[in-house]
């Protein structure tokens, strides 16, 4: 028989962990929900927008009552559970419903704090926290004139800008001098304030209420200070505090929430919490992002698998009034021990500010220009040394260069026909109504229903701005909680720690080992562990080729029309008459469509049927030709100029520079692909400040750059060092690309990567340890003797031969009569 699961609060927290346990186990539970308001699950983050007249009710709704039925979960709405039997285990609703449980979940969320003065409980004094109270204002705007909000945080901010925009007169009463004074400095705090009574609010600043005044609605609104002002409604918009009162009759242990451990259960080993309603090593929450993180650890343990654990979550805040731009994440106000970096543009309304502590950003806090909010928000998370970017990192990832959108990266202004993810095509429109009709709330879950940043993931910053903009703007991460995929909750530095620590060489023994939920994985975990295994075990673990992309599997590129193309190597961009007479023979024998010099001094072959790869590959090796991976994860290109053998200008022989790289380090499987490139002065012809790793010729020796893109995101390298030799120059690259591979995360890019892990980081590897740098070009040329094969001639000689062979077509007879072809 199934084990029974009772959830006690049908809100966001509590009805997210149930969607990530049916993901996991949904046979393993008979579920049982109690709501104690009149609806199903519904986004209470988007309440602002409702009372603004932005959205319906129906709008945001996340769960209507069919997805209840269609995963056989009872559903008490409108029915609140007075109290929890654990002797019995069992629960009592206010109807007298009574539910046996063998596991319980509370997610009571929070209640609004209503400050203790005379005539608060008048009618016309409402709180912002549920659908019910959004109906009571709407209806007083319909009524009545003057509305009073008492409460200048982001809730209460939120609620003035609904009804202002419903036509009422509407004053803010806050008890301190600065709006928002948990989010927001001063400066940004003025620049709001501002702002908002430009469209019309009033404020009243360090105003105490002392009672409210009415017979039996609410009149006037009085002041410490014996000062009165008219109110129709007065909103109680002073912070909320976690619904623990359940809990505690319950003999629960809470102290300001439900105290709850790492694994979401609290002292009762059979009860769970989650939510605005729970207290975590200390804190409490009240943004949606860190109780969704709650939800899925919660469903690990209730599913069984035991390997989730919560550590608490980083969050940052973006208020929900259209047109008004705001950021904060963060310890933003800083101490004697902390540095202020501060960028303002007063005209323009921009205002940037950054606490620094051993150059690690500690807080941000931003207004007018929030693009870059999720990057900082990141660069914090992650602890990154910011040291190398210090002088910059005021003006954002701009300042790197972007010819996909430039100056026009304002995500809130953008029109839906712009293309946010250049890999697959995808517009600011797809996702905006992916997140608006799917409910989406995470990366994850935008990724998986537009592919946008799934690829080479240089828009990732650009979809989580979009994401929290469409959303509602509480972003939050917990830290080393982004999982692989969804067959596991661990992270990919996770995954790949365990495999070493604990040997594992196979993929079955990795997932078997480590809990994989799916005994088969899934095509996005699959891939990325054939890396990691082909990485830390070379000469132990065996290439699964259907654990690859189709490219890297036919060893060719598919086209738009369903064809192949094929790029031989040519070394360094160096190649001879008999090579190319080679090539011109396979393009006449094949008939092919087109052959095109490629960016990376190559001639590519376009227009070839799968059947006939392995024919083209057999010409062209016998010509001396390899593959030259233009589909892989792998090296690419060494692009060369013809240095000082020719030119003038020329200080070295790059180009046999940088045929010796390309020598020694194709048919290297990486992260993602990896170009290169060698100069040999400093016009840079070659163009390698735009690659993976570049060496810039000089009369002294060989200046090393690392981490440039070309691509749709253009990124300039990061100067790494200078070195007087081209065994150092080799060294060096070797040791730089095994850094790469084992540190990056599978389908990240040198650009992203370095962006993530800081160049500090790079420098201390490669050029300030001398040992450690030699072990690591040791382990790069170890790894070369197992991956230095071509694969062309493989298939040649008959590997892998199935992905090859055509299928034949046969003619039968239609129930009509006529022919009809199939394969």
């Amino acid at each position: 028989m199934k084990e029974r699961l009772v959830v006690i609060g049908n809100g966001m927290a509590g009805i997210r962990t149930v969607e990530e346990l049916l993901k996991v186990a949904p046979d393993a539970y008979d579920i049982t929900v109690f709501g104690a308001e009149p609806h199903a699950n519904y986004n209470r983050i988007m309440l602002s927008p409702v009372l603004a007249g932005e959205k319906t009710i129906e709008d945001i709704i996340l769960n209507d009552d069919q997805w209840y039925a269609d995963n056989n979960i009872t559903l008490h709405k409108g029915n609140t559970i007075t109290s929890i039997d654990r002797v019995n285990r069992k629960v009592c609703a206010e109807d007298g419903t009574e539910e046996s449980y063998d596991r319980l979940l509370i997610a009571t969320g929070s209640e609004p704090f209503i400050i203790p003065v005379p005539g608060n409980d008048l009618e016309g004094v409402v709180s912002f926290r549920d659908i019910h109270d959004v109906d009571l204002m709407l209806e007083a705007a319909m009524k009545h004139k003057h509305a009073v909000v008492i409460g200048g945080g982001l809730l209460g901010l939120e609620a003035a800008n609904g009804l202002i925009q419903q036509g009422m007169s509407v004053t803010v009463v806050h008890l301190m001098d600065t709006l928002m004074e948990r989010q927001l400095d001063q400066p940004a705090a003025i620049m709001l304030k501002e702002s908002l009574e430009e469209r019309g609010i009033n404020f009243l600043m360090q105003a105490q209420t002392e009672a409210i005044v009415g017979k039996d609605r609410v009149e006037k609104v009085r002041f410490k200070d014996g000062t009165e002002i008219y109110a129709d409604l007065v909103v109680m918009a002073v912070g909320i505090r976690p619904n623990i009162k359940l809990a505690k009759e319950a003999g629960i242990h809470c102290e300001r929430g439900i105290v709850i451990n790492d694994t979401t259960q609290t002292y009762d080993p059979r009860i769970y919490s989650v939510g605005e309603c729970i207290q975590h090593r200390g804190m409490t929450y009240g943004l949606v992002a860190p109780l969704f993180e709650m939800g899925k650890v919660c469903a690990n343990h209730l599913a069984k698998y035991g390997i989730g654990r919560y550590e608490g979550s980083v969050t940052s805040t973006k208020l929900k009034v259209t047109g008004i731009d705001l950021f904060s994440a963060g310890d933003f106000i800083g101490n004697e021990n902390t540095d202020e970096l501060v960028f303002q543009d007063a005209s323009r309304g921009i205002y940037r500010k950054l606490v620094v502590q051993d150059n690690r950003i500690k807080g941000a806090v931003m207004y007018g220009d929030t693009i870059d909010g999720t990057w900082y928000f990141d660069l914090m998370r992650d602890e990154t040394d910011i040291s190398d970017m210090r002088n910059t990192i005021l003006f954002g990832q701009a300042h790197l260069g972007d010819s996909g959108h430039g100056e026009e990266q304002r995500v809130a202004a953008m029109p839906d026909s712009t293309e946010i993810c250049g890999c697959n095509g995808v517009t600011k429109g797809d996702i905006v109504n992916a997140i608006t009709e799917k409910k989406l709330f995470t990366l994850d879950d935008v990724r998986a229903h537009t592919k946008a940043s799934g690829s080479c993931g240089s828009c990732t910053g650009l979809v989580e701005s979009l994401l929290a903009h469409t959303v509602g703007g509480d972003h939050s991460v917990a830290p080393h909680l982004k999982p692989i995929c969804g067959c596991s909750d661990m992270s990919h530095d996770d995954v790949r720690a365990a495999m070493i620590q604990k040997e594992l060489t196979s993929m079955p023994e990795l997932m078997s080992s480590l809990n994989w939920k799916n005994s088969d994985g899934c095509p996005k975990c699959r891939m990325a562990l054939n890396y990691y295994l082909l990485c830390a075990w070379p000469d132990k673990y065996e290439d699964q080729s259907q654990s690859r992309f189709i490219n890297e599997r036919a060893h060719a590129n598919i086209q738009n029309d369903g064809t192949y193309s094929v790029i031989p190597r040519i070394w360094g961009g160096d190649t001879t008459p008999a090579e190319l007479k080679a090539i011109a023979n396979v393009a006449e024998k094949y008939n092919v469509k087109t052959v095109h010099v490629t960016g990376g001094q190559r001639i590519g072959l376009y227009g070839l049927k799968k059947d006939e790869l392995p024919g083209v590959w057999s010409d062209l090796n016998a010509a001396g030709l390899v593959s030259g991976h233009a589909y892989g994860k792998a090296l690419r290109t060494v692009k060369t100029c013809v240095g000082k053998e020719w030119c003038r200008f020329g200080t070295q022989d790059s180009t046999h520079m940088g045929i010796e790289l390309e020598k020694l380090s194709w048919g290297s499987w990486t992260p993602h692909k990896f170009k290169m490139a060698a100069s040999g002065c400093p016009r840079n012809c070659a163009e390698a400040t735009i690659k993976d790793f570049g060496v810039v010729c000089v009369d002294s020796g060989y200046e090393l750059h690392v981490g440039g893109n070309g691509g749709i995101k253009v990124r300039v390298t990061d100067f790494l060092c200078t070195v007087k030799t081209e065994e150092e120059v080799l060294e060096y690259c070797a040791a730089y690309m095994q850094l790469y591979r084992e540190d990056a995360h599978y389908l990240e890019r040198t650009a992203p990567w370095i962006e993530r892990v800081g160049l500090t980081f790079v420098k201390e590897k490669i050029v300030e340890d001398d040992e450690g740098r030699k072990k690591l070009a040791e382990r790069f040329l170890f790894s070369q003797t197992f991956s230095q094969d071509d694969p062309w001639q493989g298939r040649v000689e008959g590997a892998e031969q199935h992905e090859f062979n055509a299928l034949k077509q046969i003619r039968v007879k239609s129930t009509q009569g006529s022919d009809a072809e199939l394969a």
